[in-house]
């Protein structure tokens, strides 16, 4: 049936062709036109998906407090006024190197991390210009303007536990447990967006990457949200990790510290959750400790070795040694409460890598020996 339905075609389009085109030609001006037809069709079908996202989110959100956005409350207008996020001034950015001398916050060059830690206690409260309607739009691609839906949806459910943390609102946040498409979508979207920008940054950084940063922090770091987003969205976290650890390992343009800063402290700032901190020191123990072996081997029979890839683990091993310390910090007890299998492999034959790398790389030597002194603070202990 389907040769015959291809010859019929065939034969269709011969006979439909006009006198003055070859069949080649004819041919390829239909498959254009019908490719034409399907790219409208596929917009118009994303542009109403589009619209039922948002239609869900309001909804979902309207379930979760009826109030919200509907009546004006003076207190609550008064709290939003006094915890205003402060307007992120990028003036002072360049773009060069990233290469910071200074004793100041090594990621100040990029311009992401002070603002964290001036928004970390306070980004839970967001701006009431959320109930003003869109004004997001500071951001220059369609890739970068897809954040601003996910973000708004985002942000007003962490002002609305604000508020209901406040006694100011009445929210029930069990609602999400019926509706988990709207904030699983929301949150992939979001990190989509944040994944598209680390592939190809641009500085300065756009006002709603910075934001979308604090958002996801603040979702993974909130003790009612943060199970939600986590059931729902746990495989998804995981792959923005990966994705982040491969796009910092690759990276190979001259001028990419900037990137790899604010790389680092995105991890840094995932890993405050402690089922996603388990999860990146696995990927993070596999990644260093599968380059160690690599560059033992190389250095074994005197071959090539990645240099870029030597320079760009160093970032890895900071971020690893910063979560293995937070995890010391915060149990009182030791960084080895972490006892995956990745701790296993990674301390296996430990001894005799740093011992063989020593002469000739004595930095990553000494920051495997570090980590493995984390790793094992219990026995030491």
């Amino acid at each position: 049936y389907l040769k015959i339905s291809k010859l019929a075609l065939a034969f269709a389009i011969i006979h439909s062709k006009p006198s003055g085109k070859s069949c080649k030609e004819y041919i390829e001006h239909l498959a254009k036109t019908v490719a034409e037809q399907d790219f409208r069709w596929k917009s118009k079908v994303e542009a109403l998906e589009a619209e039922v996202l948002r239609l869900r989110q309001e909804l979902l959100l309207n379930k979760i407090c009826p109030r919200f956005c509907l009546e004006k409350d003076a207190s609550a207008e008064t709290l939003l006024d006094q915890e205003r996020i402060k307007p992120v001034n990028y003036s002072s950015q360049l773009e060069d190197s990233g290469c910071d001398v200074s004793t100041d916050c090594t990621f100040d060059s990029l311009g992401i991390a002070s603002d964290f830690h001036q928004s970390e206690h306070n980004v839970d409260s967001t701006e009431h210009w959320l109930e003003r309607g869109p004004s997001l739009n500071l951001c220059c691609t369609s890739k970068e303007e897809s954040l601003t839906a996910p973000l708004q949806f985002l942000q007003h459910l962490l002002e609305i536990r604000k508020l209901a943390e406040g006694g100011i609102l009445q929210a029930d946040f069990a609602e999400l447990e019926n509706d988990s498409f709207s904030i699983c979508h929301s949150v992939s979207q979001l990190l989509d967006g944040l994944t598209f920008f680390y592939k190809s940054p641009k500085f300065p950084v756009p006002n709603c990457l910075t934001e979308a940063v604090c958002v996801l922090s603040s979702l993974i770091t909130d003790s009612k949200l943060s199970n939600h987003v986590l059931k729902k969205c746990f495989k998804k976290l995981e792959e923005f990790n990966k994705n982040l650890i491969q796009i910092m390992l690759r990276n190979s343009n001259v001028n990419r510290f900037q990137a790899l800063y604010a790389l680092s402290d995105t991890l840094i700032l995932l890993g405050k959750n402690n089922i996603l901190r388990n999860s990146l020191i696995s990927l993070l123990l596999s990644e260093v400790h599968q380059f160690a072996e690599q560059l033992l081997q190389a250095h074994q029979i005197q071959a090539m070795y990645n240099i870029t890839q030597y320079e760009n683990i160093f970032p890895l091993c900071m971020i690893l040694e910063q979560l293995l310390k937070n995890e010391t910090e915060e149990s009182n007890i030791s960084s080895s409460d972490y006892d995956g299998e990745e701790k296993i492999n990674f301390l296996k034959n430990l001894d005799e890598i740093i011992l063989y790398l020593s002469d000739e790389f004595p930095l990553f030597s000494l920051c495997l020996w570090r980590m493995s002194v984390l790793l094992n603070s219990t026995q030491i202990q």
